[in-house]
């Protein structure tokens, strides 16, 4: 297999590779989550319909604790994408670039620094995606499928249009060799194993409502309306774009050097994140809650682009990157004052 070339010393190849860019990382991210609670305290409240939702009584908790627990979601989920890169070889460097980005990502857009469903349920879909990996060429995959959509389906109760990405899991496990029919049994069970306990819960309590209602949720098409779009989530949503774009140019462009099973991991976040955007334009009001998810792949592909290169052309786009950073965060900032 051909080797990356020898990489110069730009400040691309100085930053990504330095082990205080993750300290880093943390450090911006709670600075501008600290910024936003000072100087936004009264950040506009995404108004939901989801049941579940609901039911938590958000609305109750102290804006430090609900902010609080939503950096320590963001947290785990970058600690997850460190291990899937580990386990998974993403990046064929034990390098944590992914979870820097994905976290400065988040840093920059106020709205998503609210403890929320779309933080909950990307974590879930995260946990999700680290069993679907691991049923990768596995002759006994079921046990994987099954936790893999458990999770999904206890994300989808909170969430319930991530459900629609299901198909998009299972022709991963079908590339990933891992998809048969008692594999595919498992994961319909797995999946519908959290709405089996709903089930008994409102039947007990003669609630059939709060059964049916994420799949009324679910089944409910709203109207194309990109008026909907908010000018923050425009930005954030333009700027990964460019991001997912080069960073899938690059992956397809140069597979042949990675490994097969990289090659077919980074291909299935390709797929899934078109996916997630082809989902965004047809029903933009669910972009708040798509955004997050969508953000773990560009942090994946985009990094793997930025460890793996280094010349003139990449630096340069790196330092783009950077200073669209920073514009994109104030912009965001000044825009909710």
């Amino acid at each position: 297999m051909s080797e990356y070339p020898m990489r110069g010393k730009y400040l691309q190849t100085t930053l990504t590779t330095s082990k205080f860019i993750l300290p880093v990382a943390i450090f911006i991210t709670i600075s501008c989550w600290v910024m936003v609670y000072l100087f936004i305290p009264d950040l506009p409240k995404e108004e939901t319909a989801y049941t579940f939702w609901k039911l938590l009584n958000v609305g109750l908790i102290p804006l430090w604790i609900n902010k609080s627990a939503s950096l320590l979601i963001y947290f785990v989920i970058g600690y997850l994408l460190i291990q899937m890169n580990n386990i998974f070889g993403l990046i064929r460097v034990r390098e944590s670039v992914q979870t820097s980005i994905f976290l400065l990502l988040v840093a920059v857009c106020p709205p998503m620094q609210r403890f929320s469903p779309e933080n909950i349920a990307t974590l879930l879909f995260v946990i999700a995606l680290c069993l679907l990996f691991s049923a990768y060429q596995r002759s006994r995959s079921s046990g994987y499928l099954f936790h893999a959509f458990l999770f999904v389906g206890s994300g989808s109760l909170i969430f319930p249009q991530i459900t629609l990405l299901t198909p998009i899991l299972l022709v991963g496990a079908f590339n990933f060799q891992a998809l048969n029919l008692r594999s595919l049994l498992g994961a319909l069970i797995g999946w519908s194993l959290p709405y089996w306990f709903l089930f008994g819960y409102a039947f007990y309590y003669d609630n059939m409502e709060l059964f049916c209602q994420p799949f009324i949720e679910l089944a409910t098409f709203h109207p194309i309306d990109f008026s909907t779009f908010t000018i923050g989530e425009l930005a954030v949503l333009g700027y990964s774009l460019v991001l997912f774009t080069v960073g899938s140019a690059h992956s397809l462009i140069q597979s042949y050097k990675d490994k097969i099973r990289t090659r077919v991991l980074l291909r299935f976040f390709i797929l899934l994140n078109i996916c997630i955007y082809i989902l965004i334009a047809l029903q933009p009001v669910y972009c708040a809650n798509l955004l997050p998810l969508s953000l773990v792949g560009v942090s994946i592909l985009i990094s793997h682009m930025f460890v793996l290169t280094s010349n003139m052309l990449s630096n340069f786009f790196f330092i783009c990157s950077v200073i669209g950073l920073v514009f994109l965060f104030f912009f965001n900032v000044w825009t909710l004052l």
